[in-house]
């Protein structure tokens, strides 16, 4: 814990080349990332967050209680330097993608995976004009090229900021298909519901063999992680 030093949170406009970008401001001095460069972002509302995050602090400052700043921060030093790493790692998950895995065809959890899954995955395809590759058991098929070239022609133009988020998502999914539907869903409640569906096996054995407090508890924390990254990428998108 670090003591507060500041009292005065504020959100700064910075000109930038095409539109307005935002930077918080402690008594006046402008927040820098954790590599030292500006911690500059480009919309309105994920400077309003982060500012957010700031003034909620007490007499003592909490690290973990400033996610948004660290997700900034990784975006901004991290993936600004590499986006083309980022992408790769993202459509790595595509090719393995959790949606397009299921058990035996006879056994019970196919039909319940059929019931949830197959519709996500089937307007995630007529929205990205792709197929791809459904499997049965553990081996592993190929994904058309076609499809990956899709998906990474579809992440290309994002900036740090929603790779950052969409990296964070994805990797807690392992499905891109789910990360890539929740960032573009329309409704708020849509994140959760996709969320709910990609845990839709842990869901089936919890069933079958009772929960564990443990596991629940690592599970809530993760769909937290998940609604926040979700929100942090929204937000950065404006």
């Amino acid at each position: 814990m670090i003591r507060r030093f500041y009292k005065e949170v504020t959100l700064a406009e910075v000109p930038g080349a095409e539109t307005l970008r935002y930077q918080v401001m402690l008594d006046g001095r402008a927040v820098k990332t954790v590599g030292g460069r500006p911690q500059v972002v480009p919309t309105q509302g994920l400077g309003e967050a982060l500012a957010a995050e700031w003034r909620r602090q007490g007499e003592t400052i909490d690290p973990a209680s400033l996610p948004f700043r660290d997700m900034t921060d990784y975006a901004i030093d991290v993936v600004a330097s590499d986006p083309a790493r980022v992408i790769a790692n993202l459509v790595t998950y595509a090719e393995t993608d959790t949606l397009c895995y299921r058990a035996d065809p006879d056994a019970p959890l196919y039909a319940r995976q059929q019931e949830v899954w197959e519709p996500l995955l089937t307007r995630f395809e007529s929205d990205h004009g792709i197929a791809l590759v459904r499997v049965s058991g553990i081996l592993h098929r190929p994904q058309p090229e076609s499809a990956m070239a899709a998906l990474r022609a579809r992440l290309e133009p994002l900036d740090p900021f929603a790779l950052a988020g969409l990296e964070a998502m994805t990797t807690l999914a392992a499905s891109l298909v789910i990360a890539l539907a929740a960032f573009d869903a329309a409704g708020e409640d849509e994140p959760l519901a996709l969320w709910q569906a990609v845990c839709l096996e842990e869901e089936w054995q919890a069933d079958l063999w009772g929960r564990d407090w443990e596991a629940e508890e690592r599970r809530a924390k993760r769909e937290a992680d998940f609604l926040r990254a979700c929100g942090f990428a929204r937000l950065a998108r404006g």
